[in-house]
């Protein structure tokens, strides 16, 4: 597994090993050793208080020093470990009962949540304050829970909308569509017929009205959402994926309708995100994807505007923290106490101003620094949990993800119906998530 390790020997103890004048010995010391193993994606931080701060390992080895020098129940050693995403199993799951076991893990929620059902995550709500559970939008307490327990804490967010170029809209006559400021604004399915149907009767050659992408597993939040335009949750009352709700097969036809008339890059089946970002950035594409990480690729974002998926809906990847238990009670207090003391520090919780803040009083400070935090903020109305809780979202050839995209691939090539799409769906997904339910366990 490729991985970068930043070991920091933190604890006084070991400092008095090391610098003159630190502290006593560790022999004296009455004071355990415990080592805590914080792992976390090479995550961009994008700080409006410590810019210098960059990354997310940066603010862990940062943090876990100040943590260290100041906690009293043991000798704490900090070491951090930075994953590539394409090696995140064995990072996690693949070290359970090793030596390179996760005690913290810093991640977005897309994520981590497939891990809670592993038995291994433990509850938090022993250390969340009745001040700190005010601070923080019940929203995001909800998709921080399992069977009424706290398993995730979330520490920051963004919100995923779409993002469309001015100048393509001029050139093509809709005018009427644009705003003069960042408002993130919510058009009628009407509108996006007419808006999609001008674009590709007026685009240039090689240049398209919207993303579309079929190749992977990693469009399902974004194709789920459009799945919601004609009004389904796409889950019943019981947790079960519903795609086969009328309104749902609206919304599948009206995505393959979109291959005839000319919407998507030509055999969207065949690109994933990665193209069409690319194609927009290039000036190609006239709609695609946006969140508040996006805002550096844009020298001028006041030649683009933006709107929420067809339907009125936008969606939230939240980055927080989950902690393991590996067998030692000692290390599992500690990676409670050490989370905690992030969130009750000013400074360390203040790092996640720049993206959006869980914490209310936080993006209040800063509101006047974070791009467009008061039209996240606005939009957060719109904001629909799209994993609901589920089990087996991803991680595995049954999961969720993996099984979603290849009837979407097939409706995009014309290879299957609307309504047969919608029955391969319902049979494939739901069995994913019966596996899940299956396989699930909980931490007590």
């Amino acid at each position: 597994m490729k991985k970068r390790i930043l070991s920091v020997l933190l604890a006084a103890a070991i400092c008095s090993a090391l610098l003159s004048g630190c502290g006593k010995n560790k022999k004296d010391s009455p004071k355990e050793d415990v080592t805590l193993i914080i792992k976390a994606p090479e995550l961009a931080l994008n700080s409006v208080t410590r810019p210098e701060i960059a990354e997310s390992g940066m603010f862990l080895q940062m943090a876990g020093e100040a943590f260290a020098d100041q906690y009293e129940a043991a000798n704490v050693t900090i070491r951090i470990e930075a994953f590539d995403y394409i090696d995140e199993m064995e990072a996690i799951t693949g070290c359970f009962d090793t030596d390179d076991a996760t005690d913290i893990l810093y991640e977005g929620y897309f994520n981590m949540a497939s891990y809670l059902h592993t038995g291994r995550v433990v509850p938090l709500d022993d250390i969340i304050s009745d001040e700190l559970r005010n601070d923080i939008d019940d929203a995001y307490w909800a998709m921080s829970m399992a069977d009424g327990k706290t398993y995730m804490m979330p520490f920051l967010s963004m919100q995923n909308i779409l993002i469309y170029n001015k100048e393509l809209f001029r050139e093509c006559g809709l005018d009427a569509y644009l705003t003069d400021d960042t408002i993130i604004q919510n058009w009628t399915l009407e509108d996006w017929n007419t808006i999609l149907d001008t674009l590709a009767a007026n685009l240039p050659d090689r240049t398209y009205p919207i993303m579309m992408y079929g190749k992977n597993n990693q469009g399902d939040t974004h194709i789920m959402s459009f799945l919601r335009s004609y009004g389904s949750t796409i889950f019943d009352s019981e947790g079960n994926f519903d795609f086969e709700d009328e309104r749902v097969i609206e919304a599948l036809t009206w995505l393959q309708n979109g291959v005839d008339r000319g919407w998507y890059p030509p055999h969207p089946e065949n690109l994933e995100i990665a193209d069409c970002n690319e194609l927009f950035l290039n000036g190609q594409l006239a709609i695609s994807l946006f969140n508040n990480a996006s805002f550096t690729l844009y020298d001028d974002i006041g030649e683009y505007g933006f709107v929420n998926f067809p339907g009125d809906v936008a969606t939230s990847f939240i980055t927080g923290f989950e902690i393991f238990d590996n067998g030692d009670a000692l290390k599992v207090q500690a990676a409670k106490d050490f989370v905690r003391f992030l969130y009750e520090n000013e400074e360390w919780l203040e790092l996640s101003a720049g993206n959006i803040p869980a914490s209310s009083a936080v993006a209040e400070k800063y509101q006047d620094q974070i791009s467009m935090l008061n039209e996240f903020t606005a939009n957060s109305v719109h904001v629909v949990d799209f994993m609901n809780n589920s089990p087996n979202w991803q991680g595995s050839d049954t999961s969720v993800r993996n099984v979603f995209w290849p009837q979407i691939r097939a409706l995009l090539a014309m290879e299957i119906t609307p309504k047969e799409c919608a029955s391969a769906l319902n049979r494939d997904c739901n069995a994913a998530l019966k596996i899940g339910r299956q396989n699930s366990t909980l931490h007590e």
